[in-house]
């Protein structure tokens, strides 16, 4: 069973912000405090992407902040989390963590996070990848963080997207051993 209590989720402006929808969706169904933080340009990706406009997103989060809001209270370390999700992180989001660039709510939370050694999972969405994009990756792993791009896996023979977006999302969830049984497992 999960001791996870109080979880930060990013959705920043890449395609595929129907991964920070589903992971809302997941941790609104268990006892887990959500702060959610949205970008101005995920909001519209929602819009267009899922027709899903951004009422509908903050209502899965217990407290939701502005990006331009670096007086939040998750912009401090003595606000404890358990850690902080950015699904999807666009390669701007990954560049601003990477270099301690904390110009936004979002960057900082995540800064936050590697200060304080708390999980900070990346779901990177790009493809294809140039060494400038890979290099921030590792440059974030170095310093604490975990990658986790979306990247389906076939043996648990999903039949629609909505499985192929459950797979991943369970891959998040088992970084902070929330229980879900969104796929079959290996065996």
């Amino acid at each position: 069973m999960s001791s996870v209590k109080r979880i930060i989720v990013g959705i920043s402006g890449a395609s595929g912000v129907i991964y920070g929808i589903r992971l809302l969706e997941i941790l609104s169904s268990k006892d887990i405090e959500v702060h959610l933080i949205v970008t101005d340009t995920a909001k519209k990706i929602a819009k267009y992407e899922n027709n899903i406009d951004y009422a509908r997103i903050s209502r899965m989060a217990n407290v939701c902040y502005s990006n331009d809001d670096l007086a939040a209270s998750i912009s401090s370390g003595s606000f404890v989390t358990d850690g902080m999700i950015i699904a999807p992180c666009s390669i701007k989001t990954l560049s601003g963590i990477a270099n301690s660039y904390s110009d936004n709510l979002m960057i900082r939370a995540a800064d936050v996070c590697l200060k304080e050694r708390r999980k900070l999972l990346l779901m990177v969405r790009e493809t294809p990848l140039h060494l400038g994009h890979i290099e921030l990756m590792a440059k974030v792993s170095r310093i604490g963080g975990i990658i986790v791009p979306p990247v389906p896996s076939f043996y648990h023979r999903p039949e629609s997207i909505e499985d192929i977006i459950d797979q991943t999302i369970g891959k998040l969830l088992d970084q902070f051993c929330i229980e879900h049984n969104l796929f079959k497992r290996w065996k």
